[in-house]
Formats: structure tokens, sequence, C-alpha cells
């Protein structure tokens, strides 16, 4: 069956995954959008939530893919209208707002879905499936691109609640909280603020790990030319590679076997789990991603860095 989503926020991430994602899915039909500037060719469009929801009592899912944070509004709107929602990541601006959308979706019994599109990449499932066998060692990741290439003239990301570097790297600690058998949490971080931005362009992250594994992390903003989005695990049984976000693999050079699959792409994948969770009613509001975001500014210690600008 096919059910009505509304697509919120018509910027970049929008236009490049959501709306391909929509229109290809068996399970969805694009019925509205709310965007104050964008718009997408066919779609009824408004600008202003609240109208959209008067307008279509008929559409019972709502995506949110606008900037985090100005969405917690938004959810709340959605989910006090009766819809379910599905957050673009992070899923708020902070813990405290994402677990009260959590207790509001339980008391409506509505779906609410914190999406972490990286764990979908190509790899990600093959990853976790080697890793819960083995005794880990070290685990690095060096997640270094282009805030220019990926978000640009988009100062929301500079400003509080915007994450920083944290807005690509929380992709990365989507995966490590995904593949790791043990739960493992932030010891220590250096994070580094241009003199005029208020989020950090770079941070340099170590965690505790159960078993004694040396992990770290290692995010910057600033890299020109190839970028890079890696995770390496070293393990007692052998070297486990992640690249391009984890799209790709290798375990000590030779590319795993992956879990036979009929879907493709990371936002299609988001798409039918949101498709299955609302059959269910059920809802996925994992925040470990986040946690570690949270802890790395509680915990981190601030360096001031050279301005950025445009």
């Amino acid at each position: 069956m096919v059910t009505k989503i509304a697509l919120v926020g018509i910027g970049k991430i929008a236009v490049d995954q959501h709306v391909p994602a929509i229109n290809a899915s068996p399970d969805w039909e694009l019925a509205a959008t709310v965007s104050r500037h964008g718009t997408v060719e066919g779609v009824e469009a408004f600008t202003d939530m609240a109208e959209m929801l008067n307008a279509h009592p008929d559409i019972p899912v709502v995506s949110l893919a606008l900037p985090p944070v100005p969405r917690f509004a938004y959810a709340v709107a959605a989910l006090e209208a009766g819809r379910h929602v599905m957050l673009e990541k992070p899923p708020g601006a902070s813990l405290s707002e994402c677990h009260a959308l959590e207790a509001l979706a339980r008391k409506k019994g509505l779906s609410l879905y914190a999406t972490w599109h990286s764990r979908e990449a190509d790899k990600v499932a093959a990853a976790k499936a080697w890793l819960a066998e083995q005794k880990l060692k070290r685990l690095t990741v060096t997640w270094k691109e282009d805030v220019r290439r990926w978000h640009p003239g988009q100062d929301w990301v500079f400003e509080p609640g915007g994450l920083g570097v944290f807005d690509p790297g929380i992709n990365a600690l989507s995966i490590v909280t995904e593949i790791l058998p043990d739960a493992i949490h932030l010891t220590g971080a250096v994070l580094k603020f241009p003199q005029n931005r208020q989020t950090p362009i770079a941070a340099d992250l170590t965690f505790y790990h159960p078993h004694a594994a040396d992990v770290s992390a290692v995010f910057d903003w600033r890299q020109e030319g190839h970028q890079t989005w890696t995770i390496e695990v070293e393990t007692e049984q052998g070297l486990l590679k992640l690249t391009e976000g984890g799209a790709h693999a290798t375990i000590d050079g030779i590319s795993p076997p992956s879990p036979s699959e009929t879907l493709s792409g990371e936002y299609p994948r988001l798409y039918a789990n949101m498709a299955r969770l609302v059959s269910a009613r059920s809802i996925d509001m994992d925040l470990a991603p986040m946690r570690h975001v949270a802890d790395a500014f509680t915990l981190g210690r601030r360096e001031t860095v050279d301005a950025f600008d445009w």
C-alpha cells in the first residue's frame, strides 16, 4: 500500500537524497512539501507547517529534513496532529529535545524514527556481522571533508545547535556505534573553534572501551581535494577497513560478502525502515551517536584556530 508523506525543509539534502528516495519507493507518495524557499515540481507546496497539517489530514507521515535547531517545534506540531515523524540526522538540537519527542510519540501511539543514514551504507551490515565474533584491539576514525563543498554558505552549521564538524562526524559515530558489539563512551576531546565561529571546525576524540581497545577519532572540516571517510578496525583476527563512509570495505585486503539486499542506497533503506515502523507503530530513537557528541562538548578542551570564512 502506498502511503502519503509530507517532506519539510526543501534544501540540499532533501533535493539530493530525500526526494529521489521517496519517488523511487513503492511505499510512499510525496504529497506535500513545507519550505520557506524550496519546492518540488508537481508537488503541492506550503510555506507554513500548520497550514499543511490542516489542509491535509490525509497525510499520515511527515519527514523533517530541515536544520536541527527549528526541527523540534515542527516535530511536536506533527505529533500533536497525529502524524508519524521521520527525523533527519541529528534527530534534534539536544538530547532533551529527542527524549521529549519520544515521550510524546509514545503518548500518542505514533511512530518516530531517528535516522542515521550512514548506518545504511552498503558495507556497514557486513562489517557489523564480522566484528561480532572478533576481539577488538584498535579502532581509528578519520573523517575529513570540505565544509565549503557540502554546506556552501550555510552559516547555521557554525551557530549554536549546528554542531560544526560534528554534523559530518556524527555520521562516523553512527557507524561506530552500529558495528561495535561493545558500548564505548568518550573520555576526552580537543575541539578546535575558528576565532569567528560558535562551533568547532575540527575535533580529536578518545574513547573508553570495556576490553581496553584503543578507540579514537579525528574529524576535520578543512580538507581540500580528496575527501576522507575511513574507519579502520584492528582485531586479533584481521584488519577491517571501511572507506567512503561505509560504501566500501576490506578485511585483510579482501572485500567481505554483503548480505543480499533488495534495496541499494542509504536513503531508500531509511524510507523502507520508516514504512516498517509505521506499519507496526514502532519507534526507533537510538541516540548513541548524539550522546558522544554531547559528551565531547562537555569534556572537550577548547582550542582557537584561524577564522573561517566562505
